[in-house]
C-alpha cells in the first residue's frame, strides 16, 4: 500500500496528547511509523511536503520529520501534472493552496491512501485517493494483517 502522509499526522506525536483524540492518532502514527520502517507499508514524500517541513520553526521537528521523509519509495516533484490536479481541487473541493498540492501530488504519484487530521480536508475532497485518519489507517492495517493466511 502507497500512502502519503501530510504534514499535520508527520507531526503529530509533537502534539499535546491531553485530547483522546490526539492521543490516539499520535500512538497510530507510531504504529505506521514502525510499519514504513518495516516496509509493510510505502511512503511517499514529495516537494510539497519538503517546503512545509523546511518552514517548521521547531527544528527537533524538522529533523524528525525529515528521517521519516528518507524511507520514502516514492518522490513526487511540483509538475505540471501536479499543479493542474491542485488548480482541479481547488475549484473542485475548495481545497487551497499547500493542501491542494499534497492532495494533487497523492493524486498524480497514484496514492493508495491520503491520511491527515484535518477533518476539513476529509470532508471536502471528492478526488480519487482513499482518505483516513492515521487511527482509522493503522485500524485498517491491522484488520488486513489478521486477514492473511
Amino acid at each position: 500500500m502507497k500512502i502519503y502522509l501530510d504534514t499535520s499526522v508527520l507531526n503529530r506525536i509533537f502534539d499535546d496528547q491531553s485530547q483522546a483524540r490526539i492521543y490516539l492518532e499520535a500512538t497510530s502514527m507510531q504504529l505506521i511509523f514502525l510499519l514504513i520502517e518495516y516496509e509493510s507499508v510505502e511512503l511517499i514524500s514529495s516537494d510539497a511536503l519538503v517546503f512545509e517541513t523546511d518552514r517548521n520553526p521547531y527544528s527537533e521537528r524538522q529533523t524528525f520529520v525529515r528521517k521519516v521523509l528518507q524511507k520514502a519509495k516514492y518522490f513526487q516533484e511540483i509538475s505540471n501534472a501536479v499543479t493542474t490536479a491542485a488548480q482541479d481541487i481547488e475549484a473542485r473541493d475548495r481545497i487551497k493552496g499547500v493542501d491542494a498540492l499534497h492532495l494533487a501530488c497523492a493524486e498524480v504519484v497514484g496514492a493508495d491512501c491520503f491520511v491527515t487530521c484535518d477533518d476539513r480536508i476529509i470532508k471536502k475532497y471528492s478526488g480519487t485517493v482513499a482518505m483516513k485518519t492515521p487511527t482509522e489507517l493503522a485500524v485498517a492495517l491491522i484488520k488486513s494483517e489478521n486477514q492473511e493466511p
